[in-house]
């Protein structure tokens, strides 16, 4: 198995925890409605799905202004952009092991990238500080907002194989989506699925990474 030259991780659920049921429930309240008329302002599956409103925010289809005036209307109110700024992003928790395993590497010395599917308000909120791990590990930060395209789309891991500067063959990826791996692994890439951080310690130890 090919030693990898870049190692590339995802965000929610590998190396943060997130709830997009919490959100629902803490921007209904901070705009003063009933968490159904939220979820189907945002998101009417509970989670991002193409064509969502949230699903438009984190693909880069549509800004921040817009996606706070499109929720407004889809609501009938207009509360204040702050709070449910706050509300939106106060739902990330960190994996410790995964962060634990992120110092080790980058204190190795290996090239990390991050790469996920978010917004920018997200994005903002997880970089800013107070994960400190994940101000100072990564060589390279990909959000699909920036890129315009969700994985599992080709042009996310077409960018991450630009940013990298390494063949595709010489990278290597986890996610917590199996289709997000499969999408990764059609580009070239050698991606793994995550299922926990023991898991993905062996995985990389497997191609001769020291962690």
């Amino acid at each position: 198995m090919t030693t990898p030259e870049f190692l590339y991780f995802d965000l929610g659920r590998v190396l943060l925890t997130f709830d997009h049921a919490k959100m629902l429930r803490q921007m209904a309240a901070a705009a003063g409605v009933e968490p159904h008329i939220m979820r189907e302002a945002l998101m009417p599956s509970g989670t991002p799905c193409e064509g969502d409103l949230q699903w438009q925010l984190e693909a880069g289809q549509v800004s921040d202004d817009e996606y706070f005036e499109q929720l407004s209307e889809r609501i009938g109110k207009r509360p204040q952009r702050e709070q449910l700024e706050q509300a939106s992003n106060d739902i990330f928790g960190p994996i410790e092991a995964s962060l634990e395993l992120l110092d080790r590497l980058h204190e190795a010395g290996y090239r990390l990238g991050l790469l996920s599917n978010t917004c920018g308000m997200h994005w903002r909120w997880f970089l800013d500080g107070r994960f400190p791990t994940l101000t100072k590990v990564f060589e390279v930060q990909i959000g699909s907002f920036q890129v315009g395209a969700m994985k599992p789309s080709p042009a996310i891991y077409e960018a991450a194989i630009a940013k990298a500067g390494v063949p595709a063959e010489k990278l290597f990826f986890t996610d917590d989506r199996q289709e997000n791996v499969a999408g990764a692994i059609a580009c070239g890439i050698d991606a793994v699925h995550f299922s926990d951080t023991a898991r993905l310690e062996y995985d990389l130890r497997a191609r001769g990474i020291d962690c």
